[in-house]
Parts: C-alpha cells; structure tokens; sequence
C-alpha cells in the first residue's frame, strides 16, 4: 500500500522482478515537498481555510489545528501519480487497486515523555 495525500489516492501495487540495477528501494511517496514552515505560509497564500477542509476528491478533513491544517496541504506532497507511474515504468510494479479517501482527520501527536 503506498498512501496518498488526503487530497489524492491511495494505491495497492504488487512488486514484480526488479527490472534494473540499483532499484531496490521504494521512493519516499509521502515527503513533503517543502518544509512544514514554508508549506504552512505558501498554502496560507494560496488557500482559504475552506478550501482545506473538503478536498478535490469530496472527502472532508477534520483538523482543529489551523496551522497543521495548512501544513498537511495535498499541495505541500509529492505527486502520487508521477511515483506511481515511475515505478510502473521501471517494471518494478503494477498497480493493483486505488483508494479515495473519505474523511481524514489530522491531529498532532501528543509527546508521550511527560
């Protein structure tokens, strides 16, 4: 399974037969394309809150948090899409099922030390 953004799809892949040298390792989908600090003001610069809480796919995201909300942007992510393809490409796997999601709910995690 190789999650998407809460604005994009999910995919199930099945890994076939490396088909080139040196492509052992699965590409980090889910890095941010920029930090948490910058993605937070460019995606304050180019949406509303309202634009952040129901998504492209129709699905709503529950966040009480405004500056985690901008931060996780489907914006702020790696095209899902272009990995996929890439790794369809390479033959190192096939696509299988997608997944839309609908509803995310984005929250910090609670440091556990005290």
């Amino acid at each position: 399974m190789i999650p998407g953004s809460r604005g994009s799809l999910s995919y199930l892949v099945k890994p076939l037969a490396m088909a080139k040298a040196g492509l052992g390792r699965w590409p980090t989908v889910r890095a941010a394309s920029w930090a948490r600090s910058e993605a937070r003001l460019r995606m304050r610069e180019r949406f509303g809150k309202e634009q952040l809480v129901q998504t492209s796919l129709g699905s709503r995201v529950i966040c009480g948090e405004r500056d985690l909300l901008y931060e996780e942007a489907p914006a702020a992510y790696k095209n899902i899409e272009a990995v996929i393809q890439d790794l369809v490409d390479t033959g190192s796997s096939r696509s299988v099922a997608t997944f839309r999601p609908l509803l995310t709910y984005k929250t910090r995690a609670k440091d556990s030390t005290g």
